[in-house]
């Protein structure tokens, strides 16, 4: 199947620029609350709207931000169009009658009495259920971070006999929970085009119970989730708070369990740590397999990066190929999740297009200095790193640059001296300096055990990792 990535739109770009001076502004819990899981979306006519996942989520950026974020579209919108900020249920409800009125006048329908629409007549219908056609498993790019829940979301698709269910997938936004749902999606439909497979955000889930209440079909909303093959909800930590809504959908999870149907979940923390939900349902959400999708590495975001390119060169927007010290420039400059890296991938190539291929680092920083202030040019310095690494491991700056030799201290100081290589300008022998005097054959040493640990050593992966991203701040 080939690749199938959405080029950017106008209103795309404009929002890239907000939300990097938000991201400033707001500080970076807010900002990833509230902001970072919202899009941009272009309703009927060219109208734009701010489409948050929550209706929580709406209201807080009405609150708290919406005059600034109205400020700042005025700025980088060309087209001077005002932005509305709707949650997902808004959106979808309005855009749907004015699709529907753009469209051809087809023969009356009989009327269906089912509260949510299953995915049982292919493509269409499956767009119609609010799955996203460029989230497949010829997209997903696996790593480190995500192999194993790449792995078991792989299987659940292909309908193969197991003894887990149900299969949570947890991790913080932007790094792929909802790829992998719709994947799953896509692919289960396309091997059993006769199963029931349902996908339902958990706001989806919330705002159609609640509308069955109202019109007293709770008995249709039952039989048509409990008769789904594979049920899929994405972002159900939503539901916490929710008394009646969790009660629902712990006897949905039960039936479809005890029944023997297929349900996968995510969430951005594991069942256990969803304190906000009942222990009963918090108990049967973790009964079968928990994934954890951890942040990116470095060679995952390679790959999306060089991912990202091939998709957009297909549509003939770059050419490619692109220089590989811009591929690592935007692998190791660009904060933040896998969603917002192919924002900045997608920034850059709205602004290079075909001089893609002929594009410098200073170029692309220039590019994407605007949108990413204090990420992409701040100067990481050797002082800060053997800080940064001395705090990590529980040491004392000193002890990195001591003559011990201790495994507690010589691991630490090799990571220190791999991350200055990585993250500064400065020569063996410079680093060597730096660190008490050593000879520059002690820094290439270092460099390469820990080049070797990180391919083999779990914790070692993650520790560079995680330094790494402190760093970029």
């Amino acid at each position: 199947m080939a690749v199938r990535l959405e080029a950017v739109t106008p209103a795309e770009t404009v929002w890239t620029k907000v939300a990097a001076a938000l991201r400033g502004e707001l500080g970076e819990g807010a900002f990833n609350s509230y902001v970072a899981p919202s899009a941009v979306r272009e309703g009927y006519a060219g109208a734009v709207c701010l489409v948050t996942p929550t209706a929580y989520a709406r209201d807080w950026v009405r609150r708290n931000a919406l005059r600034r974020v109205a400020e700042l579209w005025r700025q980088h919108d060309p087209d001077g169009r005002q932005l509305d900020v709707k949650s997902r249920v808004e959106f979808e409800a309005e855009s749907a009658p004015a699709a529907a009125a753009a469209a051809p006048v087809e023969a009356p329908k009989p009327a269906q009495s089912a509260t949510v629409i299953p995915i049982t007549d292919g493509p269409r219908a499956v767009r119609a259920a609010g799955l996203q056609e460029r989230l497949t498993f010829d997209t997903f790019v696996p790593g480190r971070g995500n192999d194993f829940a790449h792995a078991m979301a792989r299987q659940v698709a292909t309908w193969v006999d197991g003894h887990f269910n149900p299969v949570f997938f947890h991790g913080p936004y932007g790094y792929g929970k909802t790829h992998l749902l719709n994947a799953i999606a896509w692919e289960a439909q396309r091997l059993r085009p006769d199963a029931k497979v349902i996908y339902l955000t958990a706001e989806r889930f919330l705002s159609t119970f609640v509308k069955a209440v109202m019109d007293r079909a709770t008995a249709a909303f039952k039989e048509e989730l409990r008769g789904a093959d594979l049920l899929l909800i994405d972002d159900v930590h939503f539901i916490g708070g929710k008394p009646s809504s969790q009660e629902e959908l712990f006897h949905t999870l039960t039936a479809l369990v005890e029944d023997g149907r297929r349900v996968v979940l995510s969430g951005d923390r594991p069942p256990s740590a969803m304190v906000e939900v009942e222990p009963r349902l918090r108990s049967h959400l973790g009964a079968g397999l928990v994934c954890a999708i951890e942040p990116a590495d470095k060679p995952l975001r390679l790959g999306v990066v060089e991912r990202k390119f091939e998709a957009l060169a297909g549509r003939q927007i770059v050419d490619l190929p692109a220089r590989p010290d811009v591929v690592e420039f935007l692998a190791d400059r660009v904060p933040g999740s896998i969603r917002e890296l192919e924002g900045a991938i997608n920034t850059l190539a709205a602004g290079a297009g075909s001089r893609l291929s002929r594009l410098t680092v200073e170029e692309a920083q220039g590019l994407l200095q605007p949108n990413l202030r204090g990420g992409v040019e701040r100067r990481i310095t050797v002082d800060e790193i053997q800080k940064t690494t001395a705090e990590h491991f529980g040491l004392k700056q000193a002890d990195l640059l001591s003559e011990r030799r201790t495994r507690a201290v010589a691991r630490p100081r090799q990571v220190a001296m791999y991350l200055c290589k990585q993250h500064t300008t400065r020569s063996y022998p410079d680093i060597g300096r730096r660190f008490g005097g050593r000879d520059h054959t002690t820094v290439l040493h270092a460099v390469k055990k820990i080049e070797e640990l990180m391919g083999k050593d779990e914790q070692i992966a993650r520790d560079v990792e995680t330094l790494s991203r402190k760093l970029r701040g």
